[in-house]
């Protein structure tokens, strides 16, 4: 069954934030996202521990679904619209619901705890390469936080406890004044919130954990921020991972700012989320500790993510989860396609830059994650003829740069667009604006790197593939590379191409190449 139009949208009315996604349906049943829109709308405040939605926080919501009603029909876009903790406790939901169908034409579906940890579920395996790994996830919401352990798109446990950012600071900080009396109050009261959830889990044995939504975000992009700084707008923290130290250190700095003014200075913090990030930090803080975890690595993904994939599968009637241990490898190939890649010459091309790795990576100390790197900007250094054909390689680090490839991290994402820039042309300077933002180790991987895929991509100047292997031997300190041709075959262009291009090689391994014909 094929999706009408191609085109779907996402809407998460949250207790705090709604959200919506609209994303184009790939061949392969994944999707590309189109548009965001994000709206702090504060459905969950106005009425004691939400039981009843206020009728400010109804005309803040129907006057944020009314905009997205618009842009996604302006996409002809297939609409799905989940309701949470707020809106699913309210005594008045009937009401909101009625409301909003006869207003915006949007159907609401009000989801229980579990279906929504499960969502999210879905929304991570598409952002991690988590499918083959046994991971506890949470998810920090405005009302609610979901607990669940997942492995291979299975649930084993799945909760949802009524503990939120907002109902919190609702609760326990109404004039959004992090006083020392307050702040161990709500501390107990979590801790004691949480603790069925303890004892259930704790002797778990997990691969690892993963934290979703804002407050983790929050709380991510604070630490993040200790170690960068001039931080871009487009910054994605999507697999960026934060240890409990520095995750306690963050909120002592955040419960340190006692009003939200001061909290609105925090480097790093979102300011939409300083008068309920007392309430979430401390969430968090509590989870983390009394779990006794290591490390908290930050899904880009979550419920939205997961209604696009869960409207997929029901309307294809496909499993579509996948093995998403490679959804790394997915995104790259995702984004290849989107950009009518020569899949041909981007093939010959990597297998001959992870040939030559495999050959220097013992003695150069270049790691799995360098490998995956180089594969990356292999298979997408042509890319940017999809713009222009002058100045391509260029036009490659633009595409690379602001594209979500998921399962990396932002500074990944960096490092794969500088290999694929200096796939041709100049060899990197401290004056390139991209090439600047990485450390001087960061730097030093990509002149490698760079180094191997321009004698690969020069080894298929003719983009016909003549090249069927290549045996490497090390002889007199120079570097012997015979090319395996088809008899009668002289690859004469593709040794003038690699000889070309070896220079930046030679300087990064200090030896001297050499081509013949086996």
């Amino acid at each position: 069954m094929v999706i009408k139009n191609g085109i779907l949208a996402a809407i998460d009315i949250g207790t705090n934030s709604f959200h919506l996604v609209v994303a184009k349906v790939l061949e392969n049943n994944h999707f590309k996202i189109l548009t965001r829109d994000k709206e702090v709308v504060r459905l969950g405040t106005g009425a004691k521990d939400m039981k009843q939605l206020s009728a400010e926080a109804i005309d803040r919501a129907l006057k944020t679904l009314k905009r997205f009603k618009k842009i996604a029909d302006s996409f002809n876009a297939k609409i799905r619209a989940i309701a949470t903790s707020a809106t699913r406790e309210a005594s008045n939901r009937e009401e909101f619901i009625d409301k909003v169908k006869k207003i915006t034409g949007i159907e609401i579906e009000v989801v229980s705890g579990y279906e929504e940890a499960r969502l999210i579920y879905l929304g991570v395996l598409q952002a991690l390469p988590v499918y083959d790994k046994r991971i506890l996830l949470f998810d920090i919401g405005g009302g609610s936080t979901e607990f669940l352990i997942g492995e291979k798109g299975n649930i084993l446990f799945g909760n949802s406890i009524k503990i939120g950012a907002v109902r919190l600071t609702s609760s326990f900080f109404p004039e959004l004044k992090a006083k020392e009396k307050q702040i161990e109050e709500a501390r107990i009261y979590i801790k004691g919130a949480i603790n069925p959830i303890v004892r259930a889990i704790k002797n778990e044995k997990v691969d690892m954990v993963v934290g979703t939504s804002g407050t983790v975000s929050s709380i991510g992009m604070m630490v993040y921020s200790e170690f960068k700084k001039d931080i871009p707008e487009e910054f994605n923290l999507n697999n960026y991972t934060f240890d409990r130290a520095s995750l306690n250190k963050a909120v002592k700095r955040i419960l340190k700012s006692e009003t939200i003014e001061e909290r609105r200075n925090i480097p790093g913090l979102d300011e939409k989320r300083a008068d309920i990030i007392v309430a979430g930090s401390l969430i968090l803080e509590q989870i983390v500790n009394e779990l006794e975890i290591p490390a908290v690595t930050v899904s880009g993904y979550a419920l939205r993510e997961g209604i696009l994939m869960d409207m997929i599968n029901k309307e294809t009637g496909v499993d579509n989860l996948g093995h998403l241990s490679d959804v790394r490898f997915k995104s790259v190939i995702n984004l290849a396609k989107l950009c009518n890649f020569d899949k041909e010459h981007s093939q010959q091309v990597t297998k001959l830059a992870l040939r030559i790795f495999d050959f220097l990576k013992l003695k150069f100390e270049l790691d799995e994650n360098a490998k995956e790197y180089l594969e990356a900007a292999s298979i997408l250094h042509d890319i940017g003829y999809h713009i222009a054909h002058s100045q391509h390689h260029k036009h490659s680090y633009y595409l690379i740069r602001n594209t979500e490839l998921l399962g990396f991290t932002d500074n990944e994402i960096e490092i794969i667009a500088n290999i694929a820039r200096y796939h041709r042309k100049s060899h990197p300077k401290a004056k390139h604006e991209g090439y600047n933002k990485l450390n001087t180790k960061e730097q030093d991987l990509v002149k490698k790197l760079s180094g191997i895929l321009r004698v690969a991509d020069g080894l298929d100047r003719g983009h016909k593939s003549l090249v069927k292997n290549i045996d490497i031997n090390l002889k007199n300190g120079d570097l012997d590379i015979k090319l395996i041709v088809d008899e009668g075959v002289f690859p004469e262009l593709e040794i003038w191409g690699a000889s070309r291009r070896k220079e930046l090689f030679e300087e990064c391994y200090n030896y001297k190449l050499n081509f013949s014909v086996a």
